[in-house]
């Protein structure tokens, strides 16, 4: 059974009680439309650092997704960034709107943290992908499948948040971060995955079935 929990990411704590606060100033001094507007301002960052549970499927194979969003590019590529060889690459595009908290999507051990400064193109463009500052987990499997997540920093998002570590043991659908006011996600991953989704397609982090590794 799962534990009971306030479904709000702890890092939204400090904005939610800052425009909270400021919401209460504004009220006591009788602003109504400053107050009002500012109180919406609070509702919708709750809202945006929403941490609802999630169920992953348990079948052996599954690959989940690792964000909440749409997916805007499935390819085959070389990859010498992060695993260093021919994979499929899936990138998922998270708007302001989306669950930003990011699930990993298959069982494996953190083999490498790569953390990359850089710039903050739109998160759905090809420069944003290779420019924008970024984070890298290179997973390994128990059977050797190796696959990168990378969260992508976007044209308004400034922070990505990674809790994960080298050495740790994963789960599927175990949340590992989140990035903060819209962003992307890109997995690297073995020609071995026989993908089930296609561009466009809508998904939801740790639940939707983006294909299985053989």
């Amino acid at each position: 059974m799962l534990k009971a929990r306030i479904p709000v990411a702890l890092e939204g704590y400090p904005f939610i009680l800052l425009a909270g606060f400021a919401t209460l100033v504004v009220a006591i001094l009788g602003l109504f439309l400053p107050a009002l507007l500012l109180l919406a301002l609070t509702l919708f960052i709750v809202y945006f650092f929403r941490d609802p549970e999630r169920v992953a499927p348990r079948e052996e194979d599954v690959l989940v997704a690792p964000a909440d969003g749409k997916v805007i590019r499935v390819e085959r590529v070389f990859d010498e960034r992060f695993v260093k060889e021919h994979v499929y690459k899936v990138s998922i595009f998270m708007n302001i709107f989306n669950v930003h908290v990011n699930r990993i999507p298959f069982p494996g051990r953190v083999e490498q943290i790569i953390y990359m400064p850089g710039s903050f193109y739109s998160a759905d463009s090809e420069r944003g992908a290779l420019k924008n500052e970024a984070c890298a987990l290179v997973l390994a499997s128990e059977r050797g499948h190796r696959m990168a997540v990378v969260q992508v920093a976007g044209l308004v998002a400034r922070r990505i948040v990674c809790w994960a570590e080298p050495g740790d043991q994963l789960a599927r659908g175990q949340r590992f971060g989140l990035i903060r006011f819209g962003s992307r996600v890109d997995l690297y991953l073995p020609l071995s995955t026989q993908l089930e989704v296609t561009e466009g397609r809508k998904v939801k982090a740790g639940e939707t079935v983006l294909g299985y590794l053989s």
